[in-house]
């Protein structure tokens, strides 16, 4: 079989996590996952995002970047939790919107992050799961991580507001975008059935054709 090397993408709670598990069990993909429990700044940046929304984004930019290089070089078929595209596209974007990061650091952050990506391969699929700011928001009620209180739905809307203006312009590989409220990948097989078959199709340039979720 060719080897595929694929990202997941979406906002916060979207169900990147289960579906990149899902997955990699199903097809037997190599598999890797943002750093959340093992981030030295995740619980400082949300509880203040203006002392610690650069230092942030410089450790996810060196986190992710090794990640995309060793699951890209090895032999088998590899899929990431999060793509490294949405660190500037989307989170170092709503910072700097939200004055957490400076526009000198901004650019500066900007500067190495085109050159960190720019050696880079492209991956061949993103995984675009999208998903009502509001059921995120239940969503990260209901797993009640003590570093994510202080998300609001202001926040959260602000993410899907530049997903939609990212995705619209991003061309480096195909995009499959998967609404992911009514999907459960965890306890309905049928579920990831019905994934694998859209990114089977997609990796193949078959047209894509939505499906049931019951």
């Amino acid at each position: 079989m060719a080897k595929h090397f694929v990202l997941v993408a979406g906002n916060i709670s979207s169900g990147k996590t289960s579906l990149t598990e899902g997955l990699g069990g199903r097809l037997g993909w190599a598999t890797a996952y943002e750093s959340v429990a093992d981030n030295p700044y995740l619980s400082d940046f949300y509880s203040d995002m203006q002392a610690w929304a650069f230092h942030l984004q410089i450790f996810f930019l060196g986190h992710r970047a090794e990640q995309h290089m060793a699951l890209a070089r090895i032999p088998q078929s590899a899929i990431i939790d999060r793509s490294i595209y949405e660190d500037a596209e989307i989170f170092a974007r709503a910072a700097l919107n939200l004055g957490a990061i400076s526009e000198r650091d901004y650019q500066t952050y900007r500067r190495v992050f085109d050159l960190v990506v720019g050696s880079l391969p492209p991956p061949d699929l993103i995984i675009y799961l999208r998903t009502p700011v509001e059921v995120l928001l239940d969503r990260i009620r209901a797993r009640g991580r003590d570093m994510e209180k202080g998300i609001s739905l202001e926040y959260l809307n602000l993410l899907d507001s530049y997903y939609q203006e990212w995705l619209a312009g991003f061309d480096l590989c195909p995009v499959l975008s998967i609404r992911s409220d009514d999907l459960d990948f965890v306890h309905r097989p049928q579920h990831l059935e019905k994934v694998v078959e859209r990114i089977q199709d997609k990796l193949l340039g078959r047209e894509e054709i939505e499906f049931p979720t019951n």
